[in-house]
């Protein structure tokens, strides 16, 4: 028997899911489909408000709820879900204590996203000039949240590697789920069909925001100078005036905003540029380049995680001289351009693919339930937190709800 048939599976969301928006948004329905599928009676909550690219959630209950308000305590007591999944170890820390003092026998599943302090810690070498410090206060938030859940699902074999040798997490707290893609076939447009030069991405997400940047007042240069002719198009959700204030006719660098498809905007360009200077994770943009068959030019945390020991579709360098070079040469020369499509397509089936991913999460799922207070007998750490987080969590809580009362 399969076994989320039937369980009661609450999704704390950090935000209504947008999958136009962010891979975030395209992840979190990827997992409501698949506990769908699999038989799971799904609730999603969340303390932010819907907005106008929200996804319509079908065949899901939803549910508004409210911070440091004891109305979650009655909801989530009239509930009993068998399955908690906190989306981002925020929502874990502002309803997790809630759910283990209500729901003492559910499992608590935290989806990462990606390792937060691992993004923060680069972002303030690059942009603040600081010492790399993994050992950050984000990280002690973050990996207490880890040790809380009776499992954190990682996008990046990197960062499960990371989280093992560094901070000492068991593996047997980890499970390694990235985004997948569908084995569909698309009608992709050919070389000589596409055109110009693309990125697209979420510009509430800074490595988004800061790449763009970058690209603009580095990469574009190097690159506009060599070859004139060359358009850059910039897609994205939600930019800021920075973003705006960045188109330039004058040197072929244009600013869109939002996208309504991205299968239109990516398939119709030759090449993605993606030149991430900071940032964890996979990154969907370079994921769905290869599903569309444009082939990229990123950094190398751009491209961390994602090909393995595969070639990748087209050219992964640091350096901005080397960087506008690359990207010239793939989009001129056929040959290169097509192997570089080629080798995408390679990484998708090898390392993506929704068949492999699927039964190994149903597989995992399974034992957990199955051996669910073995498992979490064995986390004496996280029992530790746990308590601890209860006796001062639950009190600031209270001091909180109670103060807003007057």
């Amino acid at each position: 028997m399969n076994a989320l048939e039937n369980k009661r599976i609450l999704i704390i969301g950090f935000v209504w899911p947008e999958p136009k928006s962010s891979a975030a948004g395209s992840r979190m329905m990827q997992l409501i489909a698949f506990f769908k599928e699999n038989g799971g009676k799904i609730t999603f909550a969340s303390t932010a408000s819907k907005s106008e690219f929200s996804e319509e959630l079908i065949d899901v209950d939803r549910k508004q709820i409210a911070l440091n308000c004891a109305s979650f305590d009655v909801f989530v007591s009239d509930l009993q879900p068998d399955l908690v999944l906190f989306d981002r170890f925020m929502t874990e820390e502002q309803f997790g204590w809630r759910v283990a003092e209500h729901c003492p026998n559910t499992m608590r599943m935290l989806d990462s996203e990606d390792l937060h302090c691992l993004r923060e810690a680069r972002r303030l070498t690059v942009l603040k000039n600081k010492p790399f410090d993994l050992n950050n206060d984000l990280a002690k938030r973050e990996i207490a949240s880890m040790y809380r859940c009776d499992v954190t699902l990682m996008i990046s074999e990197f960062e499960m590697v990371l989280l093992q040798t560094h901070f000492k997490v068991p593996s047997f707290l980890l499970f390694y789920l990235p985004i997948w893609v569908e084995n569909e076939k698309l009608n992709l447009p050919s070389f000589e069909e596409r055109s110009d030069f693309m990125f697209i991405g979420n510009f509430l997400h800074a490595p988004n925001h800061d790449a763009v940047v970058y690209l603009k007042e580095v990469i574009w240069p190097l690159l506009f100078q060599k070859f004139p002719e060359a358009k850059m198009h910039i897609y994205g959700a939600y930019p800021t005036q920075k973003i705006i204030s960045l188109h330039q006719p004058k040197l072929n660098f244009f600013v869109h905003g939002r996208a309504e498809s991205s299968f239109e905007v990516i398939s119709k360009a030759r090449i993605l540029l993606a030149p991430i200077r900071f940032g964890a994770g996979i990154k969907g943009k370079l994921l769905e380049a290869m599903q569309f068959g444009t082939p990229s030019v990123t950094s190398s945390i751009g491209a961390e995680a994602m090909n393995g020991d595969l070639l990748w579709n087209g050219f992964v360098t640091d350096s901005p001289e080397d960087f506008a070079d690359r990207a010239i040469e793939l989009y001129q020369n056929k040959t290169t351009w097509f192997d570089a499509r080629q080798n995408g397509f390679e990484i998708l089936k090898n390392r993506f693919s929704k068949d492999v991913f699927e039964d190994s999460f149903r597989e995992f799922l399974s034992d957990k339930f199955k051996n669910f207070e073995k498992y979490r007998n064995e986390n004496f750490t996280g029992l530790l937190l746990m308590h601890h987080f209860l006796q001062s969590t639950k009190y600031m809580a209270k001091w909180i709800e109670e103060k807003n009362k007057q």
